[in-house]
């Protein structure tokens, strides 16, 4: 299993290129998916998500990325399961355990080209996702760019991208989850939410750990992978 971070001072931050999608339903479920093609563990894909009751469902790949996520985040129920995502033009395909998934990207707004301006390497800086959590809070509320991480652990995202969903179906466990709703109230997975609006984010997230805490962190030291 993944081994446990000890024997240094310093700490260290482990860099996630991705996409964040966010989205409610009418059946009260909302969905978070998470879709790295660069990560520290290879490229991978998990799921989040919380009930209309309130349980909060990891779905994740593996063993190794399902600890490093719950060690991050706050879950009831942990789930390894295959977790797959296609992306043909504007519709994302996802398929994990029992939930299938599909909904369409619409055009850019405003805040996506605002985004889009921002020059790459400033948005992976965890400094500038720092400035940037004041006024992500004031216009998109329950939004954070900067937290905790678990185990003592910071966290920053920086946003690359944001475009609108137009459209979603999705069925989990058999049953229907209904039509794209507002993210509301708000998903308790960590220190912050996925915008009210159902949309999808290019992100940048930066996790620092701290040494001794326990959090593992197998893909410490090992150089990213590329999808290939």
């Amino acid at each position: 299993m993944s081994r446990i971070l000890s024997g240094t001072r310093q700490r260290s931050r482990l860099r996630f290129d991705g996409w964040i999608a966010g989205l409610g339903t009418s059946s009260g479920t909302r969905v978070v998916l998470g879709h790295w093609p660069r990560s520290p563990f290879g490229p991978f894909s998990d799921v989040m998500l919380e009930r209309a009751d309130g349980e909060r469902v990891l779905m994740a790949p593996t063993r190794e990325t399902a600890d490093f996520v719950s060690a991050t985040y706050v879950f009831d129920t942990v789930c390894v399961v295959p977790v797959r995502v296609s992306v043909d033009g504007d519709t994302w395909t996802v398929t994990a355990g029992s939930l299938v998934l599909r909904f369409t990207t619409g055009r850019r707004g405003l805040p996506g080209l605002l985004l889009c301006a921002v020059p790459g390497a400033l948005a992976r800086r965890p400094a500038w996702s720092a400035m940037m959590d004041l006024p992500a809070r004031v216009l998109l509320p329950g939004v954070r760019t900067r937290g905790s991480a678990g185990g003592g652990g910071r966290e920053w995202y920086g946003p690359r991208d944001l475009r609108p969903l137009r459209a979603v179906s999705a069925v989990f466990e058999g049953g229907d989850l209904g039509a794209m709703a507002p993210v509301g109230p708000p998903v308790r997975f960590g220190f912050g939410s996925v915008p009210r609006k159902p949309a999808l984010t290019q992100v940048t997230t930066t996790v620092e750990l701290v040494p001794g805490r326990g959090h593992p962190a197998r893909a410490l030291g090992r150089p990213t992978k590329k999808a290939p």
